[in-house]
């Protein structure tokens, strides 16, 4: 059974929690609905045949090679200096400010979304909106806080309009997401939304076919698992219990490795 603490936060992204009943009763059942998702969860080894996108390739065409081999050999502060004076693309032309990332730098978990939007770009963090605060409360349902984990997204500046990046802009800032992996080493990634799927496996899959699945990150190897924006999410609550079972799969991941 959850304690109250989590169970607030399930309420809180909108997952209803069911009620145990004992067996004698109408439709009864004798697991709550938790339980049912915990043990309906089956989730295959990894498969390690998706075409991962080749960062360096991608980045090389855009950036240039001399830029790729810079930002490969960068710090922290150095790396977050370079991103702020990015002129790659032409996003820099409409951007506020850039939205390097933030959380903790030696994080086990990476969240990795897709492009920032208003509220990001006014205040330079990503995730910060409505979309930011369910996100907040999704990991909260899991036992982690925003502090724990690390979040960027896959471009750093925010495409006018809110739109989708385009696939030159996305390629502009491999390099730099490339390095950061590389800096946090995380034991898992979490990539939300289609955008950001579609980058870091190299794949046009849809969400829903790519989740329910451990995939891998090349290069590193690392585990990932795709879900639903949260944005996506507040659009259409009915997906908040897919979301919930992707969370379930992420923390058994942690937890095991």
């Amino acid at each position: 059974m959850l304690d109250a603490r989590r169970r607030a936060c399930l309420e809180a992204i909108g997952i209803e929690l069911w009620s145990r009943r004992s067996k004698d009763e109408p439709g009864g059942r004798a697991e709550d609905h938790v339980s049912v998702l915990h043990r309906a969860l089956r989730y295959p080894n990894p498969n390690p045949n998706l075409p991962p996108l080749n960062v360096a390739d991608a980045a090389a065409r855009d950036t240039g090679p001399s830029v790729l081999d810079s930002v490969s050999s960068l710090g922290w502060d150095a790396l977050r200096t370079m991103v702020a004076d990015c002129h790659a693309c032409a996003l820099h032309q409409t951007r506020t400010q850039t939205v390097f990332g933030v959380g903790d730098p030696a994080a086990d978990l990476m969240i990795i979304g897709e492009a920032p939007g208003a509220d990001e770009d006014r205040q330079g963090e990503p995730f910060v909106g409505r979309a930011g605060q369910l996100l907040t409360a999704m990991l909260a349902a899991i036992g982690l806080r925003r502090e724990q984990v690390y979040i960027a997204n896959i471009i750093k500046c925010r495409p006018p309009g809110n739109r989708d990046p385009h696939s030159e802009e996305a390629a502009s800032c491999q390099a730099y997401l490339h390095r950061q992996i590389e800096l946090i080493g995380p034991r898992l990634i979490l990539s939300v939304g289609r955008v950001s799927a579609h980058s870091l496996l190299g794949t046009e899959e849809s969400v829903g076919r790519l989740r329910g699945r451990t995939h891998r990150f090349a290069p590193g190897d690392v585990p990932l698992i795709v879900t639903y924006h949260p944005a996506y999410l507040l659009r259409r609550p009915q997906e908040k219990a897919k979301a919930w079972q992707d969370l379930q799969a992420a923390h058994r991941l942690l937890a095991a490795s």
